[in-house]
């Protein structure tokens, strides 16, 4: 332990800069993230990019929400995911500039295979082809308007908090 020298105002305001600096948040679970071949996925399509860097950002995106996800997770908790099939929300219409349309008729959908173990290496839960679909995914209020691949993380999100984590408890 470091030992401050001087007035306690000083010693205060360092033990407040401290706890500021401290990660309020710790990453309590793991997920570790398997994908196919996106030339094979469904619909992985870009409109205006090119499809490597548009197959890589919707990995970090998917990735990153992952992740962000499995700090709710119980600490030593891991999840093992693997995306079988992807189908963006939308469809991508091809002519002088091509643009994914989003409509309602083209819903985001995932098949995905999980196994969700504890710290000691239990299997919790574990599934295989588990569709993921939201059907209206139009007709609820929208936050995050500028998020990329927004419907696709809302399904995400929504299977986590509505299926997964009721196994954890």
């Amino acid at each position: 332990m470091v030992e401050f020298e001087g007035d306690p105002k000083m010693k205060t305001q360092i033990a407040i800069l401290a706890l500021f600096m401290t990660p309020l948040f710790v990453n309590a679970g793991e997920v570790a993230v398997t994908w196919k071949d996106f030339k094979e996925y469904r619909d992985v399509r870009p409109g205006n990019e090119t499809r490597g860097s548009f197959h890589k950002r919707v990995e970090k995106q998917l990735q990153k929400h992952l992740e962000e996800l499995a700090t709710k997770l119980p600490e030593g908790y891991k999840l093992a995911i693997t995306f079988d099939e992807i189908d963006l929300a939308g469809d991508v219409h091809y002519g002088t500039t091509d643009i994914r349309v989003i409509k309602p008729i083209h819903f985001p959908r995932f098949e995905i295979s999980y196994k969700l173990t504890d710290k000691s290496g239990k299997t919790i839960a574990e599934e295989n082809s588990v569709t993921l679909k939201d059907m209206s995914f139009m007709d609820r209020i929208k936050r995050g308007m500028d998020e990329s691949f927004y419907y696709e993380k809302r399904l995400l999100t929504d299977w986590f908090e509505d299926d997964l984590m009721k196994k954890v408890s």
